[in-house]
């Protein structure tokens, strides 16, 4: 085995590690959620990542950590998170693990859509095909007009939308920002708005065991997020993305095990159609690029 091929190995090892942390995060805030107020939890959730961060990453870095070259899109990307992670534990405090996580992966479908109506970018029409494929297992999952479907599911669908922004804009930092300045900015700038909001919603964790899993749920994201860095330093997003719908399985998983939840057949066959258009959708990336490769080589 080359070395490129073993690198990209252990890039997916890493991603598929990151994708059973945020499973069992979201597993830990559904079962936190329904005894805590939501934004008490995610102050912990931030603040612990926060300082994980700090204390790992600043001794190596030095002040070095503060240097990005654009200040407002660190912001923006830490406002968009924020909301992204309101709306995740708000949706978790409703929803199963399982079909909230097989509902927010549309995102990368998500962005192809936006990618050719903010873009202009040419979408072919296999790649529609899947976006279509996508939206028909979210329908299947969400079942409008059934006892299924109620208000709840407009908040990860609501969450859908804000992560479809900010992986784009990830994406167009990614080409200037240093990904561990961008990781530290996003953690202290998700404390500093959850402290803003935490006197109005203070309320002491009850026992120890909450306690321990709000600090569960941060160490989780900490390594969870570390562990994506880590991937993405070894393989590229279009190799990654497929395995990335392993946090179903994950999900799914831990909502039995906890909640002694199972998805019912409808729903089971909707998380898999949304997980097939998203994994197909990854590997025609990948083709593509391979492709385009070949082309300017030849």
């Amino acid at each position: 085995m080359n070395s490129v091929k073993a690198t990209a190995l252990h890039g997916i090892g890493f991603a598929v590690l990151a994708t059973a942390c945020f499973a069992t995060l979201d597993t830990t805030t559904r079962h936190v959620s329904a005894g805590l107020s939501v934004l008490v939890a995610l102050w912990f959730r931030y603040a612990i990542q926060a300082v994980i961060t700090t204390v790992v990453v600043l001794p190596g870095r030095g002040r070095q950590i503060l240097r990005t070259q654009h200040p407002r899109f660190q912001l923006a990307r830490g406002l968009l998170l924020f909301a992204c992670s309101i709306l995740a534990f708000l949706s978790l405090k409703y929803m199963p693990v399982g079909e909230f996580t097989a509902i927010t992966l549309l995102a990368p479908l998500v962005i192809t859509l936006l990618a050719a109506w903010m873009l202009k970018e040419r979408i072919r029409p296999l790649r529609w095909l899947l976006v279509l494929g996508g939206f028909i297992g979210t329908l299947i999952i969400i079942r409008p007009g059934s006892q299924h479907f109620d208000w709840t599911v407009l908040l990860p669908l609501m969450l859908v939308g804000t992560n479809s922004a900010f992986q784009l804009l990830t994406s167009k930092m990614s080409k200037t920002e240093d990904p561990i300045t961008t990781h530290f900015y996003t953690g202290w700038i998700g404390t500093a708005l959850a402290t803003l909001m935490l006197p109005f919603v203070w309320e002491m964790p009850s026992d120890w065991t909450v306690w321990l899993q709000l600090l569960l749920m941060g160490l989780l994201a900490s390594i969870g997020h570390f562990l994506l860095i880590l991937a993405y330093g070894r393989a590229p997003a279009a190799t990654l993305t497929p395995y990335m719908y392993s946090q179903i399985g994950f999900a799914v998983l831990g909502g039995w095990v906890v909640f002694n939840h199972l998805p019912d057949q409808w729903t089971f066959a909707g998380m898999g159609l949304v997980a097939l258009c998203g994994a197909l959708g990854a590997w025609l990336t990948l083709r593509e690029n391979r492709v385009a490769i070949q082309a300017a080589q030849s």
